[in-house]
């Protein structure tokens, strides 16, 4: 547990990639195998179920603090995380035990049909006995919640660096269901699994974001380009009859997608295809909000199926009948995809299938490409890419050969009501804003409707001044959350908007982030959810 504890305080402590993966590799090639499964488990997000609730929480710490509880709860408002609160205020009174990781997880999940008295016993053994990190980890670990800003990828990066396996067959092996409890580092990493290889992604090619002009890219007839489409990316994969989905994030989500079933035994096996999947309720494109419906979801009802069924906008191919296709140039990748793809309509299979192939645009001059860009929102599409036809399928962010060429943001001015502290070096500053826009309540009055929340796009200095404010200017407290007096007024930018049953100001916005505070703006000239919901298409 101490090593655990060790490593998380590492990751915490930087936000250099290679650093957290050379400290993970590292842990992995110190500690034994069980700790190894459940390192995996935890950073997977295989955690075991809470145990205790966060009331009873915060009780037995301030009784073991031996503080009242109305000053832990006071604590536990500055500092903004239980477990960072219970880690300060606990005193530690003996030595470690010496437990290793998988010992303690195994106790976790033992604890949860026991009595109060008993959980309580357990705890304070625990905490009493351990330092301060190595306790914040423990309680992470406790109530469910645990982040520490580290992705599946690196995590399968640094394993793949310690045994010297291929990163993508290590990331297919720790999908699906597997239990910590019962599964051997052996059985989950080490032992050979042909269907790793069967189900092998090729590494993602991603495109730079365009400052300046088009015509800086030279020579338009270069180039080809096509609507950037606001959906989940994917690689569907068709190899002896079975079907792959995988997600940017090389996660395998073939199970979240049933309707792509379809492809199997209508697509040539040996076929790799690069898109978009995309929400497609009513025969036609669909929101990002509709498709967080999907993302995510353990089980994907028939219900939901009916409601927002979903289609593979393609605009590459990867592999073609068992070839790998990705250093031929774009344009050839395109014509085999597009004889595939007509191929599939002229054998009247299109209407059956959730496919469809992402057009590309010939460019004679750099203002039809302009142009197009400015019909992006009525293709509902974040802009337009542009590709070299020359470019090969690279791996990874490269500069030079894909470009994304997004359109300018939405933006309205918000009024700031609510305030939370932030994360990292600026936990001890309020950061984290909430922002209404004005609405017409049932009375004819004017009142504040909440609508989005931001964090990113003041300046350092910016951030500090809000913070002395809001702290002059507080009216309640909710928890670790401060409301505000209605006084400043922000311009918020945003990618996309859709209406949302969800929010009370019906609206669901796509990226928020503050653009400029208004200092010129009095509160009552911001923005009206009317406004705002003129902006929906």
């Amino acid at each position: 547990m101490k090593e655990f504890a060790a490593l998380i305080k590492q990751l915490d402590n930087t936000n250099k990639t290679n650093v957290k993966v050379q400290a993970l590799a590292d842990f992995f090639g110190q500690v034994d195998d069980a700790d190894k499964v459940w390192t995996i488990a935890i950073l997977s997000h295989r955690r075991p179920p809470r145990p205790v609730n966060t009331t009873l929480l915060r009780e037995w710490a301030a009784s073991l603090a031996n503080i009242p509880l109305w000053l832990f709860e006071e604590s536990y408002h500055i500092v903004g995380d239980l477990a960072e609160t219970i880690a300060l205020v606990v005193p530690s009174t003996e030595k470690g035990s010496g437990k290793p990781l998988n010992a303690v997880l195994e106790e976790i999940i033992a604890l949860k049909p026991k009595s109060e008295e008993e959980k309580k016993a357990f705890l304070f053994r625990h905490w009493r006995v351990m330092d301060y990190y190595e306790r914040f980890v423990f309680t992470k670990l406790i109530t469910g919640s645990f982040r520490i800003g580290l992705s599946q990828k690196l995590m399968t990066r640094a394993l793949a660096k310690a045994t010297g396996l291929d990163e993508d067959v290590l990331a297919y092996k720790l999908m699906g269901h597997w239990d910590p409890s019962t599964t051997s580092f052996r059985e989950l990493v080490l032992e050979k699994d042909k269907g790793a290889y069967l189900s092998k992604p090729y590494p993602f090619y991603l495109a730079y974001a365009l400052e300046g002009e088009a015509e800086g890219l030279g020579d338009p007839g270069h180039w080809l380009a096509e609507h950037k489409w606001d959906g989940m990316r994917a690689q569907l994969i068709l190899r002896k009859d079975q079907l792959f989905v995988w997600s940017r994030g090389e996660e395998l989500v073939t199970d979240k997608y049933p309707e792509f079933l379809r492809f199997v035994g209508t697509l040539p096996n040996g076929t790799v295809l690069d898109g978009e999947i995309l929400p497609f309720p009513k025969g036609e494109i669909g929101t990002f909000n509709d498709l967080q419906k999907r993302i995510g979801r353990k089980t994907v009802s028939k219900n939901l199926l009916r409601q927002v069924p979903v289609v593979l906008m393609v605009y590459d191919l990867l592999e073609w009948q068992g070839s790998d296709l990705r250093d031929q140039p774009f344009h050839k990748r395109r014509k085999q995809l597009e004889a595939l793809y007509h191929g599939l309509r002229g054998s009247g299979k299109i209407p059956g299938l959730p496919l469809r192939l992402s057009e590309t645009i010939d460019l004679s001059d750099w203002d039809t490409a302009a142009s197009e860009r400015g019909r992006s929102r009525e293709e509902k599409s974040e802009g337009l890419m542009l590709k070299r036809k020359d470019s090969p399928y690279l791996a990874g962010r490269k500069k030079g050969d894909w470009w994304k060429w997004k359109v300018d943001p939405m933006t309205i001015d918000a009024v700031l009501t609510y305030a939370m502290r932030g994360h990292g070096r600026r936990s001890n500053l309020f950061t984290d804003y909430t922002f209404a826009l004005w609405d017409e309540n049932e009375q004819g009055e004017r009142e504040l409707v909440t609508f989005a929340k931001a964090y990113s796009g003041l300046t350092d200095a910016e951030f500090r001044e809000v913070d002395a404010w809001i702290k002059k200017n507080t009216l309640e407290r909710f928890g670790p959350v401060r409301s505000v007096t209605p006084h400043h007024v922000f311009e918020i930018a945003f990618e996309g908007i859709a209406p949302s049953g969800r929010h009370k100001s019906g609206v669901a916005t796509r990226f928020p982030r503050i653009l400029r505070w208004r200092k010129d703006k009095r509160v009552e000239e911001a923005n009206s959810l009317a406004d705002i919901k003129k902006l929906i298409h």
